[in-house]
Formats: C-alpha cells, structure tokens, sequence
C-alpha cells in the first residue's frame, strides 16, 4: 500500500526554509513568557516523566468530538456549547506546554511543529466564533463552524503524529539502548586511562557511552542525550565534590551531585543516577554499573537483553 499524497506535502514542510524566520521571532515570544526554569520543566513535563502537551490536548480534542457528536443530534444545544467552552478553554494550558516543547526541537521538526500549532491556534479560533454564533441565536452557524474547527484541528493532528512518529519529537532517544547492548559484564577501558573529573567517550559493542571517573570511582551513562540524541560527552560537568577544585567550567566544585549538561539543548542528568535534573528531557539516561578489576573497568546494563 502508498503512502498517501498528503504525507509527501507534510514532508516538504520539513524542508520549507522561508518557515524559519516566523520560528525564530516565535521562539523569542515563548522564551520571554515562560522565563522561571521550574516552569519550564513543568510544562516540558519532566516531573511526570514524560511531555505534558500529549497528555493535556486530550481534554480539547475529547470535549470537541464529543460536542459534535451532540450536534448531530437534536436537543442538545446546551449541552454542547459547554463542551465546545471546556475543549476552548482547555487548549490553551495545552498549547503553552506544547509551545514549550517546541522552542527546544530542531528547525525540521520546528518548522512542522509551527504548522501544527497553527492549524490548532484556527481551530480553537473557529470553536470560539462558534460559541458567539450560538449565543447570538445562530445555532445552525454555530455548528458549522464548529465542524469546520473539527476538521482543523483534525489535519492538526495529523501534523503532530507526523511530529511525533516520524520526526521522534518527544520520544526518548535512549529507549533503544537495553535492546542493543549486550548482557553481561562488558571492558570499558583502563581506570588510568580515564581522565579524573572530565567527560569522556568510549564506544561499547558499538555504543558510545560516556564515562565521569572520580578518584577511584567511575559513573557510565548513556553518551546519546534522551532529549534529542546529542552526544553528552561534548556537554559540560555542573558541580561536582567539595575537593574538586575546578569543575570543567573553570568555576569551583560546590559539594552537589554531578551532573552533565547536554550541549544541544541544555538538558541536565545526574552523572551518577542517571536522572533528569532540568528539562527539556523528560527521560533518565541508561545508567550503567561499573566495577574494576585488576586496574580495568567493566560495565554492565541492567536490563540489557
């Protein structure tokens, strides 16, 4: 079976470069409303572990199907004009999360990711003149309009599955990893060879992983950012122990759990858990177990099939 002819225009969009410009002034407008970083984490959804737009576009998209269920059938007026004001109130807590998401993409997936969320901005648009044309009396342009936002914000969603499942915005970028590496206690590399306080990368049955040693101490993450796929070892390390004199900024060790920022787009993971400490990734890094013997480190993922 063909793909349909409409996937290979929403691919063209990947490409349509006269989008960037309309990105970078949005992009500007999100950044100076949503400035507190815990905000942004909130909305990014990294206390629940995952993004917080999929979740909360299922409140519009429910209370709007089930209002034009309502329309088709008679004496239900009311009823449906509530529904149509819950799914339009509910839209905008859920773009303010997807805009969110969306400063954090590359400019493909922005330029797509912009489209979606003009498509959803009309068809929240049209649901509101609906809901003026109902009270002004006009019940029949009420529900046209209405339809006409349902079908909106269907293409909408078409363009955010698109987003999603062919572009991998959102999904964690290191699920794969269990799968591929091998079971087992795996050589890393040398404990001297390792540089004491700096990030660094080695490759594991094909896999790069990214190695922090402390004293005699070694943490090995996954080297792919779960955000994005950016390769952490190129990041820099953020605290770090009391003795350390420098952290890899030039600046002093405060005593904290290390951590390694993502040079991409400055997501935070714990060096020695592995754990999301700012967004805009919302999964934990494969953490490794390490031990040494006879002065070489070994590895090994929990999990790994």
């Amino acid at each position: 079976m063909k793909p349909l002819p409409a996937l290979e225009l929403v691919t063209r969009l990947e490409d349509a470069e006269w989008l960037d410009p309309v990105s970078k002034k949005v992009r500007k407008v999100v950044k100076r409303a949503i400035r507190p970083k815990w905000a942004r984490d909130v909305l990014h959804g990294v206390p629940i572990g995952h993004p917080v737009h999929p979740l909360a576009v299922q409140v519009p998209m429910g209370a709007w199907i089930s209002a034009a269920v309502l329309d088709a059938l008679p004496g239900n007026d009311k009823a449906s004009a509530l529904l149509i004001g819950v799914g339009t109130g509910a839209a905008v807590p859920s773009a303010v999360a997807g805009f969110t998401d969306w400063t954090q993409l590359h400019p493909q997936q922005q330029r797509v990711g912009l489209v979606h969320a003009a498509a959803n901005i009309t068809a929240t648009g049209l649901y509101a003149a609906s809901l003026v044309a109902r009270a002004r009396g006009s019940r029949g342009g009420g529900k046209v309009l209405a339809y006409l936002g349902l079908a909106v914000v269907g293409a909408g969603g078409f363009l955010g599955g698109h987003l999603t499942y062919r572009q991998a915005a959102g999904v964690n970028h290191s699920e794969e990893i269990p799968h591929r590496f091998p079971s087992g206690w795996q050589p890393l590399a040398a404990l001297a060879d390792l540089p004491d306080g700096k990030l660094h990368k080695i490759v594991v049955a094909e896999i790069p992983l990214l190695a922090y040693r402390e004293g005699d101490s070694v943490s090995v993450l996954s080297d792919v950012c779960s955000h994005l796929s950016g390769p952490l070892h190129e990041g820099k390390v953020k605290g770090g122990r009391l003795q350390d004199r420098v952290d890899q900024n030039g600046g002093p060790g405060d005593g904290s759990d290390p951590c390694v920022v993502c040079p991409w787009h400055g997501s935070t993971f714990s060096l020695r858990t592995g754990e999301v400490q700012a967004g805009p990734a919302t999964a934990r890094q494969p953490l490794f177990e390490t031990r040494v013997s006879g002065g070489l480190v070994e590895v090994c993922l929990p999990g790994a099939e």
